[in-house]
């Protein structure tokens, strides 16, 4: 039996080791034989955001796909035919034709460790995940889901002309910051800049994901080079005749490689190397598949020289041929783990798409600095989140688990509006409780709705049914195309129950009491889920016995895990109303940004406020209580408060009570001017006792404040003078 011991005193469990460890270790004498001769496999850091999709394709390279359309319809798709070798016409896949909706989302986070810091002092070790993009976003209180020309910009090109990593930036060490102020988190934040922010600097902007670097495709060695005026393609002769006087000739060059070769006239190819001055620099192709004495004509190509009477090049093992460097997800391992290493945020990156998105979130395992002794894989799974594949759903035991040096992307392709929670699936209560677990939501089509535009017509859009014929003269006509994916008809779908409003109010789409268009919670075709401004608030519980001996032992007691810190957004009060991202300073001496996010709920005069509510913990009930603001509950677990008649079942109260895993969408309804004024300060609290302190007898824990704005920034959320 295979006995491993750490520190010469605790035995590591089989459920710490990895996988054919477990398996083979009765007989492991003869497994290593085994396993002697066999090869290697390994993952790989990399990235994945694509400028343009089948679903969101991009033909004009307009950059489309970076910004929400508004919405004004249903997709509609086409079937192009295509004919096969034998002459047959057949259909194709189907394909966006036109009013395309939605665009393309991206984010990387990495899966590793960190600290954070209760109200009281204590620093607490997590297992955690951390932002790798859009991280001067979530620094901001903001998701850290970007657009592709955002995302796919390189730390490079940001940081200066010169392509050179400023030291002190984060793409060379996350620590810097305290010493030359360049990485600044909290500058244009949600409350402003942090009071206990280090020395001030530059505000840092960079949102592209940490570690992307140009990728050198196609690289091939160089056989043979020689130049003539005779073996010219057709493309190439007219370049090669075309003299002036006095200028001198042009020369067709043939490149031979010894290998394969997949290219096409006018692509720009980099030749450098030993012996091939002349031919070096970048050279325009003219021909490809050229015949050649030496290998098949795929392994040739030529373009138009002026050098002539130069040297060919044969049996050259120093020159080389490429096309140039291109952003395609390769990134610098450096960067990545300078960054990543003890970055955890808690709570984890924040995520938000918009209906009809697809969004690619990249994980990457940085692995646990403060346990490396632990092997520890790291999944993403959205919970109560209806994922197209099994493939993406994060449980180890349907999908993929992410190895500590490797990256995985998924894939989502954003369905209802909602708030739901997502989190790592490896031994879940272990590592939820010790911090892997956020937030994403998902906003409504309703929201890209035109100025003017009917809701009630915008939802017969989406669901392809209008269930009251007396309201035709505002629903789309019966020919009109519907969304696929959403459509609900309960006459052909006993399963189905529309949404539709079952009274209609002829609401509009117009502005909001901040003068900004309105905002919906979901598609409920009548306003009845409007807000001015939304914040993301999660419930969570720390046992610090836990996290302690997760830092030093395992198996921890999982039957005796008790919370004792009770946090909102990562921290606890007053903690929950400090501006600014609140950091910690590590084992490694330096300091982390590691509780970005705070709870303050400024709400505009005469106006909502949306507050997307997860309850994240693993042991505990939660009670969240608002006394002076009612809460007007419209949404229960990412599902509208309505019934199968259309009837709203939303409710008026002044508490909610959660269990992990559920969420909530309720709306602190401040609408009435005559019961509230501009200064006022209200409390959202738990009224479960022991949630409202920091582990002794004191306020703190579950408790955050509201104020009444005369306005309130739709960006930062800060009040308005």
């Amino acid at each position: 039996m295979l006995n491993l011991r750490r520190q010469g005193t605790a035995v590591l469990p089989k459920s710490r080791l990895p996988g054919w460890v477990r398996l083979l270790s009765p007989l492991f004498p003869m497994a290593i034989l085994m396993l002697w001769g066999s090869p290697a496999h390994a993952q790989s850091f990399r990235v994945q955001c694509p400028s343009s999709t089948i679903t969101h394709p991009d033909p004009t390279g307009s950059g489309v796909n970076n910004s929400e359309p508004a919405y004004g319809g249903a997709t509609t798709y086409s079937t192009p035919n295509t004919t096969s070798a034998t002459g047959t016409t057949v259909p194709n896949y189907v394909l966006p034709a036109s009013n395309i909706n939605g665009a393309i989302k991206c984010q990387q986070i990495s899966g590793g460790d960190g600290y954070s810091t209760m109200a009281d002092g204590t620093q607490t070790f997590m297992f955690s995940f951390g932002p790798l993009s859009g991280i001067a976003d979530i620094a901001a209180g903001k998701p850290g889901t970007e657009n592709p020309a955002t995302f796919m910009q390189t730390y490079q090109s940001y940081a200066n002309s010169t392509g050179t990593p400023v030291p002190g930036d984060p793409a060379t060490t996350d620590g810097g910051s305290d010493v030359t102020g360049a990485y600044v988190q909290g500058n244009g934040g949600q409350q402003g800049v942090a009071t206990n922010a280090p020395i001030p600097g530059a505000s840092f902007t960079y949102n592209g994901a940490i570690g992307l670097a140009p990728d050198i495709p196609n690289l091939f060695t160089v056989y043979d080079i020689s130049e003539g005026v005779t073996a010219a393609a057709a493309s190439c002769l007219s370049a090669t005749y075309n003299k002036h006087t006095g200028n001198p000739a042009s020369y067709v060059v043939t490149v031979v490689s010894n290998e394969p070769l997949t290219l096409s006239p006018g692509q720009v190819l980099n030749i450098n190397g030993t012996g091939v001055t002349g031919y070096d620099g970048p050279q325009t192709i003219c021909a490809t598949n050229v015949p050649n004495a030496i290998f098949a004509a795929n392994f040739a190509f030529q373009f138009v020289s002026t050098n002539a009477g130069l040297a060919d090049v044969n049996d050259s093992s120093t020159a080389t041929a490429s096309l140039p460097a291109q952003i395609d997800g390769h990134v610098d391992p450096r960067q990545i783990m300078d960054v990543g290493v003890m970055n955890g945020n808690i709570p984890a990156p924040l995520m938000a798409i918009d209906e009809d998105d697809e969004f690619f979130l990249t994980l990457t395992n940085v692995g646990m600095i403060m346990r490396p002794d632990l092997f520890e894989q790291h999944t993403v799974h959205f919970h109560g989140y209806p994922n197209a594949s099994s493939f993406y759903d994060g449980v180890p035991d349907a999908s993929v688990a992410i190895n500590i040096g490797g990256s995985f992307t998924y894939y989502y392709l954003a369905p209802d509006a909602g708030t739901y929670f997502w989190h790592c699936h490896i031994t879940p209560p272990e590592h939820l409780q010790m911090g892997m677990v956020g937030q994403i939501y998902v906003r409504p089509r309703q929201n890209r709705a035109a100025q003017g535009a009917d809701l009630y017509a915008i939802l017969a859009y989406q669901n392809g049914v209008n269930t009251d014929p007396t309201k035709q003269t505002v629903a789309p006509p019966a020919t009109q195309p519907v969304d696929l994916r959403t459509a609900c008809r309960p006459s052909v779908d006993i399963l189905c129950a529309t949404n539709q409003p079952a009274v209609y109010t002829g609401k509009t789409q117009g502005l909001n009491a901040s003068g900004n268009p309105q905002m919906y919670t979901y598609n409920d075709g009548d306003g009845s889920t409007a807000y001015d401004v939304e914040y993301p608030i999660q419930m969570h519980g720390f046992d610090p016995n836990f996290h302690f001996v997760g830092m030093t032992f395992n198996p921890e007691g999982f039957v005796d895990m008790k919370d004792k810190y009770f946090l909102l957004n990562g921290r606890s009060y007053p903690d929950t109303v400090s501006p600014g991202p609140q950091l910690t300073q590590s084992s490694d001496g330096r300091v982390h940004y590691s509780q970005p996010l705070n709870s303050i709920i400024n709400i505009p005069f005469g106006g909502k406020a949306l507050i997307r509510l997860s309850q994240l913990s693993v042991s505990e009930y939660h009670t969240l209580a608002s006394i002076g603001i009612p809460m007007h509950v419209v949404g229960y677990n990412a599902k509208l408060l309505r019934d199968q008649d259309g009837n709203n079942m939303d409710y008026y109260t002044n508490s909610v009570t959660l269990g992990g895993g559920e969420s909530l969408d309720f709306i602190l309804d401040a609408s009435n001017t005559g019961l509230y004024s501009i200064g006022q300060k209200f409390f959202i609290y738990s009224s479960n006792l022991d949630h409202l302190s920091n582990d002794a007898e004191n306020f703190g824990g579950e408790m955050t404040e509201v104020n009444i704005c005369r306005t309130v920034d739709p960006v930062t959320k800060a009040c308005g003078s």
